[in-house]
């Protein structure tokens, strides 16, 4: 049986139709999820994607987070539901709860895009399995609000029990605290983290390279073998 995946669209979403596409090529069945949605139509996992929900008019992802399709999503990722949420997703994600921190204006108040380089922190969530803790990945970036930001406690609270699951290296495009480019939940179902890696999972486009795709075929792999 194909595994199905959710790809949730919000007024001002971006990057849905992209992230269906690395779905389709992992193998996986992308399922298009409406942010009216109330229930997630028996879907095995939910991608937040990227873009600007509602215009960011508020705060990036404070009026996404109370879309009616957010209640079945925060109950279920509380029951071990795995969601993986790409920048605006992220965003989305913190301010529901279902992950520590927030996300404020890059320290240089400009919007950015670039490939960005990555380390893998961890390599045993949902969404990682298919990388090796330490490996280094390149993967796109672009955002305006991309500074994950949160207090001393939590910061090292996420260090001491591995909840860094990606970290900038060479540059830190936007002031993240500690690097910090991408955390999981205790439970390692959900994921957040502000580079695309929709935007790199085929050799002819992006950055060429397809260090993107593991996400996809990581949580594959875990739905198929559950």
């Amino acid at each position: 049986m194909t595994a199905r995946i959710g790809v949730v669209t919000f007024p001002g979403s971006l990057d849905d139709r992209d992230t269906q596409r690395a779905i389709r090529l992992a193998g996986a069945e992308p399922v298009a999820l409406w942010h009216k949605d109330k229930n997630l139509h028996q879907v095995d996992a939910v991608v937040l994607c990227g873009g600007f929900s509602y215009g960011d008019y508020l705060r990036a992802g404070a009026i996404a987070r109370f879309s009616p399709v957010m209640e079945p999503l925060i109950e279920q990722a509380k029951a071990g539901l795995p969601v993986l949420g790409i920048c605006n997703g992220f965003q989305i994600l913190t301010e529901a709860h279902l992950l520590p921190g927030t996300m404020l204006r890059n320290d240089h108040l400009h919007f950015i895009c670039r490939d960005q380089k990555l380390r893998v922190e961890n390599a045993g969530t949902a969404w990682t399995t298919d990388y090796s803790a330490g490996q280094e990945i390149h993967i796109p970036l672009k955002n305006n609000d991309g500074q994950y930001v949160a207090d001393e406690h939590t910061l090292d609270e996420l260090e001491a029990e591995g909840r860094v699951a990606f970290r900038y290296l060479d540059f830190n495009p936007n002031g993240s605290q500690r690097d910090i480019a991408g955390v999981t939940n205790e439970a390692g179902n959900v994921v957040g983290l502000m580079p695309h890696p929709e935007h790199a999972v085929e050799p002819l486009i992006g950055t060429g390279r397809t260090d993107g795709l593991p996400f996809f075929t990581s949580i594959l792999k875990k739905l198929v073998n559950a």
